[in-house]
């Protein structure tokens, strides 16, 4: 068994935060008029245009790593039955017990929000015949999740996964390649992370293990927080998923489940560190990770950011970013036949904090999508044709930032400025009579005046010094 990597105590896990959600009367915007102004509801939130370029830039991310691997898109309706949940997430967990919408259609069928999305993949997958495909079946999501939960920071009922699953193939591969996976979508937004992985084995196993749990945390019960004493009767392995501080000794001193490992099961898990030593993804064994969902057998992982060189290691409760795992019988226990898979999925809110937050504090400016030029015009006459030129630019696959409502020429160059483009485009009256276009270098400040008929091209040409690939 590869021993646990040393080089992660030099490291500090990023402690993800964000504003706490205020109170119903602190966040209830102004009235105008004497007229009511509505407010969100409780733990949940807006995403602002401001916040654009980091979830652009990780559904494009998602979207690169999908074609790459050849994973195909599938979108599940947000509304599905109440028991698809209760089935495979299981009774006992916080999912179903506290957090999941649930209520009565007019109908009386009792439905829920979905609070997450695995179970809608097995469905779908049972649903559509997909075990008759080649397997394995590759597919990902991403959308919008609900969990009635407590909000805190990290936390919101409605928000985002990502979330990649493949379905029909036992070989340790898979859950590599899943792994490979997760730490390229962080690696290509430029933040760090790393993987927590385990084995829980599978039913037999546990079984065995929980006997053994149980019978060591009933021996320090008055050290236990008020939700351990209950999951001590009602879900053992949710003991291991506590984090409550008071907790947290008594979880470190626990047994762990790879003792109770048959020989299959351990070969499993060898090989998946084999693969994730082989493709230099850095991972941590985490003998207490077990996850919050029932479904899961062998191998399980999250997938924490860190920074910095130091020698404080420390973990957030709300420091993971997502994770995942084998659930090798869940499509036969919804009605399947058998088949293993295994999946993850990432919060994109919590993502999208520590990127900023990483970026914030290593002083580094995030880098946005590309603009090829900026189109400034002065006069009526010149943004009518500015507008016109624009969209034929961007027929041809040039993307041009523009400001209509700034009539200054220095007020338009300096917005070009701001956005790093190489070039500005100016169009003023004279232009418009001429039928010609100046062309700006913003590096070096040199003009030249074109033909507006030859301005693709000729700019397409000039674009190809920064860029190689441009088409």
């Amino acid at each position: 068994m590869p021993k646990q990597k040393t080089k992660v105590v030099k490291k500090k896990i990023v402690k993800i935060k964000t504003d706490k959600t205020k109170s119903r009367a602190e966040s209830s915007a102004p009235s105008a008029g004497g007229k009511k102004a509505y407010s969100l509801l409780r733990g949940m939130h807006d995403i602002l245009p401001k916040e654009e370029k980091y979830w652009k830039s990780a559904y494009h991310t998602a979207e690169n790593l999908a074609e790459h691997f050849q994973f195909g898109r599938l979108e599940t309706p947000i509304l599905e039955e109440a028991g698809l949940f209760v089935r495979s997430i299981g009774k006992g967990t916080d999912v179903v017990d506290k957090e999941m919408y649930i209520f009565e259609d007019r109908d009386s069928n009792k439905v829920a929000l979905r609070p997450e999305d695995t179970a809608s993949v097995v469905r779908a997958y049972i649903m559509h015949g997909m075990w008759n495909m080649v397997q394995p079946v590759k597919m990902w999501y991403w959308g919008p999740m609900f969990r009635y939960d407590r909000p805190q920071a990290g936390r919101f009922r409605q928000f985002n996964q990502v979330g990649f699953e493949i379905l029909g193939d036992a070989d340790p591969v898979q859950d590599a390649e899943l792994i490979l996976i997760a730490h390229n979508f962080y690696k290509d937004l430029g933040l760090p992370v790393e993987i927590y992985i385990n084995s829980i084995g599978v039913p037999e196993e546990r079984q065995k293990y929980k006997t053994a749990l149980v019978e060591y945390y009933r021996s320090k019960r008055s050290y236990l927080c008020d939700d351990c004493k209950q999951r001590l009767n009602k879900n053992p392995l949710r003991l291991l998923d506590c984090k409550q501080e008071r907790c947290q000794p008594v979880k470190e001193e626990a047994p762990q489940i790879i003792s109770w490992l048959e020989e299959e099961s351990k070969n499993h898990f060898m090989k998946v560190l084999e693969y994730l030593d082989e493709l230099a993804v850095p991972y941590v064994l985490k003998p207490t990770l077990v996850r919050g969902l029932d479904y899961y057998t062998r191998t399980v992982f999250e997938v924490y950011p860190v920074m910095g060189e130091t020698e404080d290691a420390t973990l957030g409760s709300q420091t993971a970013l997502g994770g995942g795992g084998r659930y090798d019988l869940l499509v036969e226990e919804m009605g399947g036949k058998p088949a293993p898979a295994v999946g993850f999925s990432l919060g994109i809110e919590r993502s999208v904090t520590a990127v900023k937050q990483y970026f914030d504090t290593k002083q580094l400016k995030f880098p946005v999508q590309q603009v090829d030029a900026f189109m400034a015009q002065l006069g009526d006459q010149a943004r009518r044709r500015a507008l016109k030129t624009m969209n034929e630019l961007r027929a041809s696959g040039l993307k041009i930032a523009y400001n209509f409502s700034k009539g200054s020429l220095k007020g338009q160059l300096e917005m070009a400025n701001s956005l790093q483009v190489p070039y500005a485009l100016i169009l003023g009256q004279k232009e418009v009579q001429d039928g010609t276009i100046i062309i700006r270098d913003m590096e070096s400040g040199v003009q030249e005046i074109v033909d507006q008929k030859k301005l693709e091209n000729l700019l397409k040409k000039k674009l190809s010094r920064f860029d190689g690939e441009r088409k």
